[in-house]
């Protein structure tokens, strides 16, 4: 009999014994004998492989010890144990503070604490999984190298806590990560490209772009501390854990941070739809262009582009050119992939000047 039935009919019974006490008395005396029975049946098949009621469902490759470390064991036997003789679970302690935020997912919960960006206050675990996964394994041994709390809880906390996105069995509660302020982190690349973004507001599209950027070899992120997306835990687990790793700087004023740069030398190169025509500067396909000095490619928000005052500050603009006549309504990429295709472009050609 399989682990299911017997905790369905053990269930069934304990509902049944409540809710209805004296039909079920005069069922078992009625019935008596055959329990009687059954006991003595159940004590003969003592040693035949049967598992009795209350022995702990362990796995076939678990009953051997000595094919298992004996942590390994213990942990499995932790795991599979029956649902009625486990340890009563432990409400998961995660209170709403601003100076908390929930991180879900294995890669942005590993870099978190490998990174150390944020104070990371505990860690919760899905119940089972981490003998299972050899990387939850590697995000609990991190933790607890640095005297992280773990807890293991039961899915649907992980689900609450994360409000059900995907968190992979995994939640971090630490410190939120904020925009970078202080400007002083000079490069070390001779020709180095900084990517400027202009009111990015979909937390899908930023964590896309941080992954690209981070991938190809950007130097810095730059985007406006308004009308931009925060860098929330949604952020972190769309970039794959990269905003756990990439430094991301926040200004007040992007117009001048791009009056600054361009004072020094550096090439201001926006970006546009192929349809889009501004006058006195040239647009050119992303394929034909140089990076031959510092350049800041500015990429504009999701829907209207870059601003007016921005585009004003450009001296030349790039596309990417469509490779088929486009039907009305549909002229444009999504922002994070384009930004992914301008960036390799640009970056291709420095390397090859």
């Amino acid at each position: 009999m399989s682990l299911f039935s017997i905790t369905s009919k053990r269930r069934l019974l304990s509902i049944l014994m409540w809710r209805f006490p004296k039909a079920l008395d005069s069922h078992f005396a009625h019935h008596g004998h055959k329990r009687e029975n059954n006991t003595r049946r159940s004590s003969k098949s003592k040693g035949s492989g049967v598992r009795q009621l209350g022995e702990k469902a362990v796995p076939n490759k678990l009953r051997n010890p000595g094919r298992v470390s004996s942590e390994l064991q213990k942990l499995a036997l932790e795991d599979f144990s029956s649902e009625w003789e486990r340890p009563a679970r432990l409400k998961p302690s995660v209170e709403s503070s601003d100076r908390h935020e929930i991180v879900f997912g294995v890669a942005p919960c590993l870099l978190a604490l490998t990174q150390a960006h944020r104070e990371a206050f505990k860690l919760f675990v899905k119940d089972g999984e981490a003998v299972q996964r050899s990387s939850l394994l590697k995000v609990c041994e991190e933790a607890n190298q640095r005297g992280v709390p773990i807890q293991r809880v039961s899915k649907r906390d992980l689900d609450r806590m994360c409000s059900g996105r995907v968190h992979q069995g995994v939640c971090l509660q630490a410190t939120p990560l904020s925009y970078l302020t202080n400007d002083s982190d000079p490069s070390s690349n001779s020709t180095p490209l900084w990517l400027v973004l202009d009111r990015i507001q979909d937390p899908m599209n930023l964590g896309a772009i941080l992954r690209s950027a981070y991938f190809l070899g950007v130097d810095r992120v730059a985007t406006s501390v308004y009308h931009s997306c925060p860098l929330t835990p949604v952020v972190s687990k769309a970039s794959a854990g990269i905003m756990e790793v990439m430094n991301v700087y926040g200004y007040k004023n992007l117009e001048d941070m791009v009056r600054v740069k361009a004072a020094r030398g550096w090439r201001v190169v926006g970006t546009v739809a192929a349809e889009v025509r501004q006058s006195g500067l040239p647009v050119t396909p992303c394929s034909d262009f140089r990076m031959t000095t510092p350049t800041l490619l500015l990429i504009g928000g999701e829907g209207d582009g870059l601003s007016q005052k921005l585009l004003n500050l450009c001296q030349m603009l790039v596309t990417i050119p469509a490779g088929r006549q486009l039907l009305p309504g549909v002229e444009s990429l999504n922002v994070s992939v384009a930004t992914g295709i301008l960036l390799h472009s640009l970056l291709a050609s420095a390397r090859l000047t």
